[in-house]
């Protein structure tokens, strides 16, 4: 970085105990890459204090605009988010400066006495705040021909695993890493194999921005980003993007790279391994709530060297889902 300043730099975060372990090892790794001091700000948004669900209040966004805000306004250096909570179109100031090596992309089923899915009971009340979840985990367990009840729910890591252990829910579905991040694995009782279940677009990833002018900063952000996993996260978003013109239904993606040939950049996180990857693989799904009608499909390709082309990856399968329904599950915003 040109600037020498002892100044700290200012990292804006949401308060959650999720999004401040997050943000704190992001910090770390820019004060190893720096040598400055890096000061968590914590900032409250509208996703945190609403009660609302999620789909009422707008979903994507509503836990990223108040730091990017603060970003514009000069507040803060730099933030961190959870890159699937960022709308598809980035901002014309704001870069996204570093996409770090990606947590395990998985949901996780956390069932009282130790349960898997499968041995749910006749009945079961599963917590989840996401339409996505929900559409799958009601058409995996028709699959199975079990009879399960998936229920709305909101709140932190703590409120929704308590609506287990309160006896007030049978199981939740949480994402994986970000049980990880905080050190509460250790209470999984399943994890949510993909082709049961597709993540989010993006899950298990950050996305750390700036400010477009602060080329500087930008700069040294981006030796924390994994071209591997930029190049996936991309792809997703491209799909998710594409859908979201044509159809408002719940949506999961996942691209992954060839499972005889995975790699993590070492860039700013040393140890990680090292090989060759040639292939990516995209799926993706969106469907009804109700899971009675999914729509899934899946390409695989050469791992994209360029922006445009994960870009084209994701417009090209999402172009193959609504050809093949998707959009005929979108009631009013369907084409």
């Amino acid at each position: 970085m040109n600037d020498t300043s002892s100044r700290p730099l200012r990292l804006g975060t949401r308060r959650s105990k999720l999004a401040m372990a997050q943000s704190g090892q992001v910090a770390e790794a820019v004060r190893q890459l720096t040598g400055r001091p890096v000061e968590l700000v914590e900032i409250t948004t509208y996703g945190d204090v609403s009660r609302e669900s999620l789909a009422q209040i707008g979903g994507t966004g509503v836990f990223v605009s108040a730091l990017r805000d603060a970003l514009l306004a000069g507040g803060i250096d730099f933030a961190v988010h959870s890159l699937k909570d960022l709308p598809t179109t980035q901002p014309d100031d704001l870069a996204l400066a570093a996409v770090p090596p990606r947590e395990d992309p998985r949901d996780v089923l956390i069932a009282r006495d130790g349960l898997t899915f499968q041995e749910l009971p006749k009945g079961a009340r599963i917590g989840t705040g996401s339409p996505r979840r929900m559409a799958q985990l009601n058409a995996w367990a028709r699959d199975l021909g079990l009879e399960i009840e998936t229920v709305p729910i909101r709140g932190n890591i703590d409120t929704r695993i308590g609506f287990v252990t309160d006896g007030e829910l049978d199981a939740v579905v949480l994402a994986a890493a970000g049980l990880a991040r905080i050190g509460r694995s250790a209470e999984v009782t399943q994890f949510l194999e993909t082709d049961a279940v597709l993540p989010a677009p993006g899950q298990g990833a950050l996305a750390i921005e700036c400010a477009m002018t602060n080329a500087p900063l930008a700069a040294t952000l981006a030796e924390l980003d994994d071209p591997y996993t930029r190049a996936a996260v991309t792809a997703e978003r491209s799909l998710l993007a594409a859908l979201e013109a044509g159809c408002s239904a719940p949506v999961g993606a996942l691209a992954d790279l060839s499972p005889s040939s995975r790699l993590r950049s070492s860039r700013g996180y040393p140890n990680a391994d090292e090989q060759i990857v040639t292939e990516m693989r995209l799926r993706g799904v969106v469907g009804t709530t109700d899971g009675k009608t999914l729509v899934q499909l899946s390409t695989t390709g050469p791992v994209p060297s360029s922006r445009e082309e994960a870009v084209a990856m994701g417009r090209e399968l999402a172009a193959a889902m609504l050809d093949k329904g998707a959009a005929g599950l979108m009631g009013e915003r369907a084409l």
